[in-house]
C-alpha cells in the first residue's frame, strides 16, 4: 500500500463527537466500529465520560494515541478540532460533518480554511460531508451506514454517500464483497485521484470502481489512472452527462466537444472502463475481479435453450466481441457427443433434455478450440438439469482451460444456490445473458488497455515566436475573437494554407488576385460574423475582372447583416480544386477539468448537423491521431471509396498533431476551428480559421 495505508489499516480509531444518544451519527459510528474492528476505539467528547461502555476522553490531548480520527463535531468546531489533531501528530482524518461548501458562502469559507490546515500539516483528509470509510480487511466500518460491507477484492469510491448505503444493502444480497469503501464527500483534500493511485499500489485490490459527479483535476487524474490501469482495472460511472458547458461555446469544436465528450475522451485515454449504469458498474466489476482477460475476441456460447442462446448471440454482435468460428475438429467432436437434433455450430444448442454432463462435454470441447477466447454458459432450469452439478462442472472446465467463462443460469432459488458456488471461484453468474456477455466484453476491453502503447507526442519544428506575435497583436487590438486574418498562426505551426492575403481596398484586391494563378475566393474578414457564407460574405470562383465588384459586394452584405460588425478587410485566397477532396474539421477547445481537447471530423457546413467527430485530450501522439481518423463514420471517404483517390492520411494525422502542439504551447487559446481543412491525395489545406483567445494570458 501507499501513503494512505494507515487510513485503511489503523491500529486505533478516535471518534471526535462520539455519543450514546439514540439516532446520533456519533453513536452509529462507534457502534459500527465495535461490530468488527479489532483495534482500539477511542471516543472523544468533553460532555461524556463513557460511550457505549467505552471510556470517553475530553479531547485528543488526554486521549491515547490514535492513528485515524473520525470527526463528527458541529461545523463551527471542525477547524479547531482538525488543527488539534494535526498538532497531536494525527495524519489521517475523516470529516463526517456537513455544513461546508455545499451550504453556501460561509460553508465555502470554512472549507477553504480546512484545506489550508490540511496543507500546512500535510494531512490526509476525507470529506467533509462524508459518510466515512470502510476497510473490510481491517474489520473497520468508520461510517454511519446501516449495513457493513462483505469482504472482497473490489475497492469502491463514491461522491454520494447515499449511493454507498444503497449499494451496500444491495451488494450484501448479491453476495458482492469489497476491500475498501470510501465516501469522498466534498473532496477538499483527498479525491478520486488519491484513491485510484492508492489502489494501484494495493495487491489485494483486484478492481477499483466508483461513482463520480465530477473530476476536479482532470489532467492529474488521467496521469494517475493511466499508470494504475496498466495493472489494475478501474471502472467508473459518472452522472451529469449533459453538455451544459457547450452552451457557452462560440466555436464548432466548443459546441461539439462539450463536457461529456471531454470526460469520455479522458477516461478512455486513461484506460478507465466507463459504465453507463450502476448495473453495468457491478457487472463489469464482478468479471474483472474474478477472471483473466481473454486472449482473443472469439466467444463460444453453450446452452440448453434456443431462445436464450439467440439472445446471447445478439449480445455478442452488439459488443466488440465476435462469435467464434469453430474448427472442423471441434465440430466433429461436438457431433460425436451431442444428439442429432443439437446445433454443433456456435451457439452450441445441446437441446432441452441436456444434463450437466452433456453441457460440460460441449463446454470442454468448445474452450479447447484455438479460436475461442472465452465462453458463456446459458441455461434454463429443467427437470433433468441440476444446477449444482453444472456449476461444479463449469468450475472444473474453467480451471482446466484457463479461459474466462461466465454463466447465465436463469431461474430462482436453484440458480442462486449455484451462483454462490460459482462465486467462490470467481465465476460471475447473471440472470440476463446480455449482462454475461457485457462481463466478457469488459474483460476484452481491459485486455486492450493493458496491451496498448502510448508514445511521447512528436515535437515539430515550429515558429513559436511568430505565433506568439500574431496572438499578441490581437491582444493589443483588444480582440479576443480572431479569424482568417490570423491564418499566419497556422503557417507558423506548419499547417498548409492556400496562397492569399487580406486587403483593405478593391484595387489591392485586384492586384492580389492577379498574382494568383486562376480564379480566387473573396471572403469578408470579420470576427463578429461566424457563418460568412450564409450571408453572402463569400464569393467562390471570382475572376480578376470580377474581383473589385466581389469585394464591394461582400463588404456591403456584411454591413447590411450586422451594421456594428468589425470588418478587418477582405481575404483574397487561391481557389483550390476540391474535386475528389473531403472537407474536414480539426479544432480544439479548452476544458476546465482536462485542458485542451483536440477534435477531428467531417467538416464544412455539415459539421454541427452530422457531428461525425472524434475527440482526444491533448497532447495527441501519432497513434491517437490515427485512431481519431479511424473512428469517424466518414473514414471510407479518406480511403478512396467509390472510385475516389485516397486522401493523404499521414498529412491529416500530422495536422492533428501540430494543432495539438499549438494548443498545449499556448494556454491563451481557448477555442480554435480550422474548418474546412480540405484533405486530398496531395495533402491538406486549411481554408478557414476561427479562434478565441484569453488576452490576459498572452
Amino acid at each position: 500500500m501507499g501513503r494512505l495505508s494507515e487510513l485503511f489499516d489503523p491500529a486505533s480509531v478516535g471518534v471526535l463527537g462520539a455519543t450514546d444518544r439514540e439516532g446520533a451519527v456519533g453513536r452509529a459510528i462507534v457502534e459500527n466500529l465495535r461490530a468488527d474492528f479489532d483495534g482500539d476505539i477511542v471516543p472523544i467528547n468533553p460532555s461524556r465520560e463513557e460511550v457505549l461502555g467505552l471510556e470517553c476522553y475530553a479531547d485528543v490531548t488526554t486521549a491515547p494515541q490514535i492513528d485515524l480520527a473520525v470527526v463528527v463535531v458541529p461545523p463551527p468546531a471542525v477547524l479547531e478540532t482538525v488543527r488539534e489533531l494535526a498538532v497531536a501528530g494525527i495524519e489521517n482524518v475523516i470529516v463526517i460533518t456537513a455544513g461546508f461548501a455545499e451550504t453556501g458562502d460561509e460553508g465555502a469559507e470554512r472549507e477553504r480554511e480546512l484545506a489550508e490546515i490540511a496543507a500546512e500539516y500535510d494531512l490526509n483528509v476525507v470529506g467533509p460531508n462524508s459518510l466515512g470509510v470502510i476497510s473490510t480487511d481491517a474489520g473497520m466500518n468508520a461510517t454511519f451506514a446501516p449495513e457493513n460491507a462483505r469482504q472482497g477484492s473490489i475497492s469502491f469510491l463514491s461522491q454520494s454517500g447515499a449511493f454507498i448505503t444503497a449499494v451496500l444493502e444491495w451488494a450484501n444480497e448479491q453476495g458482492i464483497g469489497f476491500r475498501n469503501v470510501v465516501s469522498l464527500g466534498n473532496k477538499t483534500v483527498l479525491d478520486e485521484t488519491d484513491f485510484v493511485r492508492e489502489w494501484g499500489h494495493d495487491p489485494e485490490t483486484d478492481v477499483g470502481i466508483g461513482y463520480l459527479e465530477s473530476i476536479d483535476d482532470g489532467r492529474t487524474f488521467m496521469d494517475a489512472a493511466g499508470e494504475v490501469t496498466a495493472e489494475t482495472p478501474i471502472v467508473l460511472v459518472k452522472s451529469g452527462r449533459t453538455d451544459a458547458g457547450a452552451q457557452a461555446a462560440s466555436s464548432h469544436t466548443g459546441a461539439i466537444a462539450g463536457s461529456e465528450r471531454a470526460y469520455e475522451a479522458a477516461l478512455e485515454q486513461a484506460g478507465v472502463i466507463r459504465a453507463t449504469s450502476v448495473q453495468e458498474l457491478f457487472d463489469y466489476a464482478r468479471a474483472l475481479s474474478g477472471l483473466t482477460e481473454p486472449e482473443s475476441d472469439g466467444v463460444a456460447v453453450v446452452t440448453n435453450a434456443g431462445g436464450p442462446g439467440v439472445l446471447t448471440t445478439d449480445a455478442v454482435g452488439d459488443s466488440r466481441l465476435e462469435m467464434a468460428t469453430f474448427t472442423d475438429e471441434t465440430i466433429g467432436k461436438l457431433t460425436e457427443v451431442l444428439p442429432d437434433e443439437s446445433n454443433v455450430y456456435n451457439p452450441i444448442d445441446a437441446v432441452g433434455d441436456a444434463d450437466a454432463d452433456r453441457l460440460g462435454d460441449a463446454l470442454e470441447i468448445a474452450v479447447s478450440d484455438p479460436n475461442v477466447g472465452s465462453a458463456a454458459v446459458v441455461a434454463a432450469p429443467t427437470a433433468v438439469l441440476q444446477y449444482d452439478v453444472l456449476s461444479e462442472t463449469i468450475i472444473e472446465k474453467r480451471e482446466t482451460s484457463g479461459k474466462p467463462i461466465v454463466t447465465s443460469l436463469m431461474g430462482g432459488q436453484s440458480a442462486r444456490a449455484a451462483e454462490e458456488v460459482l462465486r467462490e471461484f470467481g465465476i460471475p453468474n447473471y440472470f440476463d445473458p446480455s449482462r454475461a456477455v457485457a462481463g466478457l466484453d469488459a474483460l476484452a476491453r481491459y485486455r486492450d488497455v493493458r496491451s496498448r502503447t502510448v508514445d511521447d507526442p512528436e515535437r515539430f519544428d515550429v515558429d513559436r515566436e511568430r505565433a506568439r506575435e500574431i496572438l499578441s497583436r490581437a491582444a493589443r487590438r483588444g480582440d479576443n475573437r480572431l479569424g482568417v486574418e490570423s491564418m499566419e498562426l497556422l503557417e507558423a505551426y506548419g499547417i498548409p494554407t492556400p496562397a492569399g492575403e487580406i486587403v483593405d481596398d478593391p484595387d489591392r484586391a485586384r492586384a492580389m488576385a492577379e498574382s494568383i494563378s486562376g480564379d480566387v475566393v473573396v471572403k469578408v474578414v470579420s470576427p463578429d460574423i461566424s457563418h460568412k457564407s450564409d450571408i453572402g460574405g463569400v464569393k467562390v470562383g471570382v475572376t480578376d475582372e470580377q474581383v473589385c465588384d466581389a469585394y464591394e459586394d461582400v463588404v456591403s452584405r456584411a454591413r447590411t447583416y450586422q451594421p456594428d460588425a468589425t470588418i478587418l478587410g477582405v481575404q483574397i485566397q487561391e481557389k483550390l480544386d476540391l474535386e475528389g477532396s473531403t472537407e474536414t474539421i480539426v479544432g480544439m477547445s479548452r476544458d476546465p477539468q482536462f485542458g485542451p481537447l483536440v477534435l477531428f471530423g467531417l467538416g464544412g457546413i455539415f459539421v454541427e448537423i452530422l457531428e461525425d467527430t472524434s475527440v482526444r485530450v491533448a497532447p495527441v501522439d501519432e497513434g491517437a491521431a490515427r485512431q481519431m481518423i479511424e473512428e469517424i463514420r466518414a473514414t471510407p471517404l479518406f480511403r478512396g471509396a467509390r472510385g475516389r483517390e485516397s486522401a493523404d492520411i499521414e498529412a491529416i494525422s500530422e495536422t492533428i498533431q501540430r494543432l495539438s502542439q499549438l494548443a498545449t504551447d499556448f494556454p491563451a487559446i481557448l477555442e480554435l476551428d480550422v474548418n474546412p481543412l480540405v484533405a486530398g491525395a496531395d495533402g491538406v489545406r486549411a481554408i478557414d480559421l476561427r479562434l478565441t483567445v484569453d488576452t490576459e494570458e498572452l
